[in-house]
């Protein structure tokens, strides 16, 4: 009895560690090269120092994406109760010209992206992008506060910024 009572916790203590959030972003995902409204190069790790010392909320979205678009208006909301936090966009577009349109046709505000290599390249496997939309937190010193939630109203991100506060 003690043998199956010492392989479940050791089971389940594994498992749990394999869930554990990632607080910090790969190595990979911080030197993924991305692209600014204007179609310049910048490394991951840039845009974040733009930010430093501010909370980020993190939308990874398309513009062809439905679940995105649905989900905007719970963005604006969140921008309405949160105004001190940048917000991120980035976005799995594959085409630039596809991207700004989306940006403009759903009026999109805050800070944007591209992520050049799209949702399968190296920064979307360096998340475990499963799915788009996908909201991360960032906080003030540079960590992941909030790794996953994939609805804009979630009680998780709404608990995570009153925290962050």
């Amino acid at each position: 009895m003690k043998k199956i009572f010492s392989i479940l916790a050791i089971a389940l203590s594994t498992f749990s560690c394999s869930q554990a959030q990632q607080t910090e972003f790969k190595a990979e995902a911080l030197s993924n090269t991305m692209k600014t409204v204007e179609n310049t190069d910048i490394t991951f790790q840039e845009i974040l120092k733009k930010y430093e010392g501010k909370t980020i909320v993190i939308d990874v979205w398309a513009s062809w994406c439905p679940d995105c678009i649905k989900g905007m208006p719970k963005v604006k909301t969140l921008q309405e109760n949160y105004p001190d936090v940048t917000y991120l966009f980035l976005s799995v577009d594959k085409k630039h010209d596809a991207w700004i349109k989306g940006i403009e046709k759903y009026d999109v505000q805050g800070e944007h992206y591209l992520i050049a290599d799209g949702m399968k390249g190296v920064f979307g496997k360096s998340i475990n992008l499963d799915w788009i939309p996908r909201y991360m937190i960032v906080d003030k010193t540079g960590k992941i506060a909030l790794f996953k939630v994939i609805e804009a109203d979630d009680n998780k991100l709404i608990e995570t910024l009153e925290k962050l506060k």
